[in-house]
């Protein structure tokens, strides 16, 4: 029987180069497998897409609710941002594509699968560690990587073999998509001087555009969002919904040179309006419901759990052990928050929750206040107490030295 390799297919220029790739060197049938994650492409076309450039088979798997529900909505709970900037789009799809990847090399006796990433990104890892950890008998090509194919030279190869990819030397950006938010690279963003054109934005309107602002209310139940002005929704059709609505307003837009785990530095451009508009409120939330040390050590662990994502170890113990306390941590986190969406910006405006730790009685200066002031001079007294101790012995020391 004709030996199988089973690609993780974007419907790109890197993974269609793939499939002539892997069929040439190896004379394997390519199983083309894309994975649904809201990338906002007729899924048809990018089966078609697959089997023009060679591919033996190709699958589509609809797992826009799965990646909404299982991936966005952890993330959301962990207030997801790396170098406290990126929304973790392209890292929080692959551990999902990578499940899938290792069910259909089952079903089809496959014992190779295929990526299509380079030697300089993270996805390389993302994919190889969570195909090692799923499918430790599977053996992994990296055409791209092992070719040492560059940008350049990919798209020689697409033009050479007539493939239908949609990439050329006047438009050269490397995209990537999903519902949580949409990346670009390459290109003249390789300069970190230039600012981006405008060809680069897909999910966002410009943010200096003459329009009225939007005001939504969003709800939260127990750290998940469950609706937007009372209408009841699915985590899905919530990150859709704010997709349109924030993008409208260019809510999103990042331009960052970020950390790659590979060790270099990289300039991103990045689109993630229903991300930012969900994680300023869920944020702000946290702030009405949680107890300050919960809080502060939430911070610390979200932090770790976006590091362990970015890092491709979405199936590390340690990620497991997180989600559980995020999940823990989050029990409280009820109630709505009132967003305004203007000017590139999603502002809270107001929050409100049945589980509150935020008293009025205790915060106000006015009248009403229950606050007992007598008590504060002793609990400051013994609070500083240890620093006094300390800085009194240095004192003495310094007079003795």
């Amino acid at each position: 029987m004709t030996q199988r390799v089973v690609l993780a297919y974007s419907g790109g220029l890197d993974t269609s180069v793939a499939i002539g790739w892997v069929g040439e060197r190896t004379g394997a049938d390519v199983i083309a497998l894309a994975v649904d994650v809201g990338q906002g492409e007729d899924t048809e076309t990018i089966r078609k897409r697959a089997l023009s450039c060679g591919a033996a088979e190709a699958l589509v798997v609809d797992a826009r609710a799965e990646f909404a529900a299982d991936y966005c909505v952890p993330a959301l709970r962990a207030n997801a941002l790396y170098m406290d900037r990126y929304p973790l789009i392209s890292a929080l799809s692959r551990p999902l594509i990578v499940s899938h990847l290792a069910r259909v090399a089952s079903e089809y006796g496959a014992t190779v699968v295929s990526h299509g990433c380079t030697g300089k990104g993270n996805d390389q890892v993302r994919f190889e560690v969570g195909v090692a950890t799923l499918a430790p008998d599977v053996s992994v090509l990296a055409p791209v990587r092992d070719s040492g194919m560059t940008r350049d030279k990919a798209i020689e190869f697409a033009t050479a073999k007539g493939l239908p990819i949609d990439v050329t030397a006047k438009s050269p950006y490397s995209i990537d998509q999903n519902l949580w938010g949409r990346s670009i690279e390459t290109g003249h963003l390789e300069d970190i001087w230039e600012a981006p054109h405008s060809d680069v934005y897909g999910y966002t309107s410009d943010p200096a555009a003459d329009r009225g602002a939007d005001e939504i209310t969003i709800s939260f139940a127990d750290g998940i969002p469950i609706a937007i002005d009372g209408r009841s929704l699915t985590p899905l059709q919530i990150i859709s919904e704010l997709n349109a609505l924030a993008g409208a307003h260019g809510v999103g837009r990042i331009d960052m040179v970020e950390d790659r785990l590979v060790g270099i530095k990289s300039r991103e451009i990045y689109e993630a309006p229903a991300a930012i508009t969900l994680i300023t409120a869920h944020q702000e939330l946290e702030n009405v419901c949680l107890e300050r040390d919960l809080a502060r050590f939430k911070r610390m662990a979200g932090q770790r759990w976006t590091e362990l994502v970015y890092d491709g170890l979405w199936f590390s113990p340690l990620r497991r052990s997180l989600e559980a306390f995020m999940i823990e941590a989050s029990k409280h986190v009820t109630g709505d928050v009132r967003v305004r969406l203007e000017g590139g910006r999603a502002v809270v405006t107001g929050r409100r929750s049945p589980v509150a730790l935020y008293d009025y009685g205790l915060a106000t200066y006015d009248t009403g206040d229950v606050f007992d002031q007598a008590l504060a001079k002793g609990f400051v007294e013994l609070w500083g107490l240890p620093s006094k101790i300390a800085a009194d012995r240095d004192r003495k020391a310094a007079a003795v030295g």
